[in-house]
């Protein structure tokens, strides 16, 4: 019996929590969202959006790699995804400065180069990826309770990292020179960034695919920085979107027969529109 939408609530609720697979996929989307939305809000902030979109894509290389070497694919993606971070942040320094326009340069390269190794290993591997369809496109089905695990261990982690760096990490993506005149460790913070900004990417891939993944730390956080410029309430406001978005995503796909990641793309680009109209119309009115 397939599931159906109610007038009623509290039924809707009881059907989605009715089987073991859909509590671990609300579990694990909860976790990741509240890790991807602290994550995205800084990396919105640093404007290092083409970087993170790099390291999704460290899915491809990452799986076949993995699969070539008789490995779970999740592996090799959280693998590769580490090591392009720290590519990424080596290579795009000047003279001990981060330099946007060869920022931008590397992390074309990297990009590239990872899709050329994926196509090779793949060619290689001779057979067919059969979880990278769910690895790009995301799926609520067959979370277990392991991996709910281990996205909460690493939640905690990246958490950790940025209740230990924020202040400083946010000196330093806010002025750079500034902080480094300060004594802030600017490159070791840019490198640990990234690396911690790898991880929550493979694990935020794990629930909305990695093609999708942009929906969840690009969104949100971008949303809630139209809103307010208060580092507080843009926290708060980011989290609080990202919930709703995985939320309302999982629960429409549980109802329907498209995909989770269709619906959270969907939603979070709504919630993007709405807040950047909402801010121009206030401003306009402001003007007035």
């Amino acid at each position: 019996m397939n599931p159906q939408l109610s007038a009623n609530p509290l039924t809707d609720l009881h059907q989605l929590l009715v089987y073991p697979f859909m509590v671990h996929a609300l579990e694990a989307g909860t976790i990741v969202a509240v890790m991807a939305s602290v994550a995205g809000w800084f990396m919105v902030l640093r404007r290092e959006t083409f970087a993170g979109h790099t390291l999704s894509v460290m899915s491809f290389p990452g799986a076949s790699a993995a699969a070539l070497a008789g490995l779970p694919l999740s592996l090799g993606y959280f693998s590769f995804c580490f090591v392009a971070a720290l590519v990424i942040g080596a290579s795009s320094r000047t003279a001990g400065r981060r330099n946007l326009a060869q920022e931008s340069a590397v992390t074309g390269t990297v990009q590239v180069s990872a899709l050329a190794l994926g196509f090779l290993f793949l060619s290689l591997y001779g057979g067919i990826l059969e979880n990278l369809e769910a690895l790009l496109f995301g799926s609520f089905l067959g979370i277990t309770t392991g991996q709910v695990e281990t996205l909460a261990a690493i939640t905690v982690g990246v958490l950790v990292f940025f209740a230990i760096t924020g202040r400083p990490l946010l000196f330093s993506s806010v002025d750079e020179l500034a902080a480094g005149a300060r004594g802030v460790p600017v490159r070791l913070l840019h490198l640990a960034f990234l690396a911690v900004l790898g991880l929550a990417v493979a694990a935020t891939a794990q629930i909305t695919g990695v093609l999708l993944v942009f929906a969840l730390l690009v969104a949100p956080a971008a949303a809630a920085q139209q809103l307010t410029a208060r580092v507080t309430l843009g926290l708060a406001l980011t989290i609080v979107f990202a919930l709703a978005i995985i939320w309302l995503g999982l629960t429409l796909a549980y109802f329907s027969v498209y995909s989770v990641g269709f619906y959270v793309s969907t939603i979070a680009f709504a919630l993007y529109v709405v807040c950047r109209g909402g801010r121009t119309v206030a401003r306009r009115l402001a003007a007035a």
